[in-house]
């Protein structure tokens, strides 16, 4: 399908997006859990705004890696049931999980809209920072509308269709290339 190329390579680029966001949300976690260890070293008081502040990151970093990690296959499958199956049975089990996948992602899209919509309060980390809620809620439909996005990868978003024979020969090939140049 001509459609499913640029949907593919907008999935994959959509996908570098959010790992260098959760990469970027991980360290701004460390670097302010790290600015209040180090203030409580050299004063011994504590910043009380360091945990509640690094805190807001955790949302963001646990749903975009859940989106990653679909990406690359790497979520939860029942791998040696599926492969016991005829393959008839295998395409049909992979298409109903497909199908599961995408009603989730819908739902997190449109139950997660509604939440974004209705965060009206403020998060308070101290007197001076305060936070919408929204900050965090509006993950919920991103993540939903991202792994909409992968689900262009179709089946290969699924283990059962790798063939580990084929994968270990391309990365053997991969790394004798790496050592020649």
């Amino acid at each position: 399908m001509p459609l499913l190329a640029p949907l593919r390579r907008l999935s994959d680029g959509i996908n570098r997006v959010a790992i260098v966001l959760s990469v970027a949300c991980i360290l701004a976690m460390l670097g302010i859990s790290f600015t209040g260890f180090l203030y409580k070293l050299m004063t011994g008081s504590a910043l009380s705004w360091t945990y509640s502040l690094a805190r807001i990151f955790l949302p963001w970093i646990g749903f975009l890696s859940m989106t990653i990690s679909l990406r690359y296959g790497e979520h939860v499958a029942m791998t040696l049931l599926v492969r016991s199956l005829p393959r008839v049975l295998v395409k049909a089990a992979a298409a109903v999980c497909l199908a599961v996948i995408a009603l989730f992602a819908i739902l997190l899209v449109w139950y997660g809209w509604g939440y974004f919509l209705n965060a009206t309060q403020l998060y308070m980390i101290s007197d001076n920072i305060q936070l919408s809620n929204r900050f965090t809620a509006i993950v919920v439909p991103v993540s939903g509308v991202i792994i909409l996005f992968h689900l262009a990868h179709g089946f290969a978003l699924l283990e059962h269709f790798v063939d580990e024979d084929e994968f270990i020969d391309e990365m053997i090939e991969t790394v004798d290339v790496e050592e020649r140049t």
